[in-house]
């Protein structure tokens, strides 16, 4: 199903959502039973699972570039592992950023390879295999939380704490991706990624799934005042556009033009001359997810488009500055109950 966010998911009593509850409740059912039966290979290292229980942008990418950190000051080499949404690969591949382009990979892939190895490939597992090759001693599987085609050594769900979990139902009647019964169960902690009016939904949640919650917020890591009184045409193909544009805005930046594109949408050359036509006046400025979809060719205006932009780039911030070296303890501890329990059956 196509990753886009629509308005009423985030409403109760949408007379959209009512009219889509029968095949809503079909969709549960399925993704449910698959979720419940599904055994999930195992890879030769420790595997942390970022993912979420909605579709649309939770901000589990920036949390993954964080846990990757972590893990490599812990002294392990992290690799990264993705389906490749977006991408045209129907194996496994490890993502070289001179050979391939979004359209391959898939543009968050992209992103990720500037800081650790990627892996990409539907069938998870395969992917892992990869990565080990390549040196890789600790995975982290970046969405991936309700396939079960790899099973994961400790798995983490982002929630953001404005959207939460939307209507509550499943898609394509809401935004869940299988029922919350369901994938609570599937994961080890919730994180909480800033503040909202779903902040307490989601901890009463929590608490009944008997799960830890933890609180992150996402900032800048441009200089504050970068862009402070720039005037700005801003662009977005993320699935929260307008927590970017509200972004911008905190770094005071006055965005004159705002455009709200898909979740991972291309780029094409007519929408770049569109943008283009207004880089006289206003500064464009978008996301390292956008930028990734500008690069590996396209026609002149992309081209264009490409060298005019500037990019806001994102990090993932824990109240508790311990969580991301606590998180990868306990993915090597649970990882080494694993392979001791392996041993025993032998």
């Amino acid at each position: 199903m196509k990753k886009t966010t629509r308005a009423f998911w985030w409403k109760r009593g949408h007379p959209f959502s009512l009219l889509l509850l029968p095949v809503s409740w079909i969709y549960a059912a399925v993704a449910g039973r698959r979720m419940r039966r599904a055994a999930g290979a195992r890879a030769g290292v420790p595997v942390l699972c970022v993912g979420n229980f909605t579709v649309g942008g939770t901000g589990k990418t920036p949390v993954a570039e964080a846990l990757a950190r972590a893990a490599r000051e812990a002294g392990k080499r992290p690799g990264f592992l993705l389906r490749g949404y977006g991408g045209k690969v129907e194996g496994a591949v490890l993502v070289d950023p001179e050979r391939h382009s979004f359209r391959d990979v898939g543009d968050e892939a992209l992103m990720l390879s500037r800081l650790a190895p990627v892996a990409v490939s539907p069938a998870r597992a395969d992917a892992a295999a990869l990565l080990e090759q390549a040196g890789v001693d600790f995975i982290i599987m970046d969405d991936g939380l309700q396939s079960g085609r790899l099973k994961p050594d400790f798995a983490v769900a982002v929630v953001d704490a404005k959207r939460g979990f939307g209507n509550g139902r499943c898609l394509p009647a809401g935004p869940l991706r299988a029922p919350l019964k369901v994938q609570f169960p599937k994961v080890d902690a919730v994180l909480l990624n800033g503040a909202g009016g779903a902040e307490e939904q989601v901890r009463q949640f929590a608490r009944s799934a008997r799960r830890p919650v933890e609180v992150l917020h996402q900032q800048p890591t441009s200089d504050s005042g970068e862009f402070a009184g720039e005037e700005v045409l801003a662009y977005a193909g993320i699935g929260d556009p307008e927590k970017f544009f509200a972004t911008l805005e905190g770094l005071g930046a006055r965005v004159r033009r705002a455009v709200a594109l898909a979740d991972h949408q291309p780029i094409s050359e007519a929408l770049a001359r569109s943008l283009l036509a207004d880089v006289g006046a206003w500064l464009p400025v978008t996301t390292a997810k956008d930028m990734a979809r500008l690069q590996g060719g396209g026609g002149p205006a992309i081209s264009a488009l490409r060298e005019k932009s500037r990019v806001v780039e994102i990090s993932a911030v824990f109240d508790n500055p311990a969580m991301p070296a606590g998180m990868i303890i306990a993915t090597l501890d649970a990882f080494r109950r694993r392979v001791e329990a392996d041993r025993q059956r032998r």
